[in-house]
């Protein structure tokens, strides 16, 4: 019954507030032998940043930028997962890429077409996240040249996202320097990479 509860004071906000921040101290006394779960967000308890295929990707980055994350899950308009962009898609070669073999011009890319399908995404089980040290993320992230890794667990028979590893929030919490470097994954990537670089030739 509400009747049994009183309500609080209310109290005017004091000149000179301001929000509160995270506490470097104890971040930062995180050390590559603890576990991993202490570095991953967990989507239980942190909402995830979407936006759908059909965004151009200026509002993407846009996006991006306010809400101070490097990375958005793509969801259609039933809700369900459909890939993932990243800043390193939408600030790299991608969009030039599109642009050479669709033509077009550069504010009308959507997410769509730059964004690395669900088909394509690799992830790590819960299973073993919750047996592994930060360094085994940091290591795995390295290996494969990636600044994010999906966590998945299953529930009721169905896999879901659980979690997100970001290389750049395990470093600062780490306070030290992670390097992933971009590994091409197909063929197709390894040629324009060589592409690339001959026009720089």
């Amino acid at each position: 019954m509400l009747s049994d509860y009183t309500s609080l004071q209310l109290h005017a906000l004091a000149p000179g507030a301001d929000l509160s921040q995270p506490d470097l101290q104890q971040t930062c006394h995180l050390k590559t032998n603890h576990p991993a779960v202490d570095v991953m967000t967990d989507l239980r308890t942190t909402t995830a940043v979407t936006i759908t295929p059909d965004t151009r990707i200026e509002v993407a980055e846009e996006r991006m930028r306010r809400r101070g994350v490097r990375m958005l899950f793509v969801l259609d308009s039933e809700g369900a997962l459909v890939g993932l962009v990243t800043a390193s898609d939408l600030l790299g070669e991608k969009p030039l890429q599109f642009i050479e073999r669709q033509g077009g011009v550069h504010r009308e890319i959507l997410v769509a077409d730059i964004m690395t399908p669900r088909e394509r995404l690799e992830v790590l089980k819960l299973s073993d996240v919750l047996a592994a040290r930060i360094g085994h993320i940091v290591s795995t992230l390295q290996r494969c040249g990636r600044q994010h890794a999906l966590v998945v667990d299953t529930v009721d028979g169905r896999e879901m996202v659980r979690g997100l590893f970001s290389a750049s929030r395990i470093a600062r919490q780490l306070g030290m320097e992670i390097i992933t470097t971009p590994i091409a994954q197909s063929f197709a990537e390894i040629e324009q990479a060589f592409l690339h670089f001959g026009r720089l030739a």
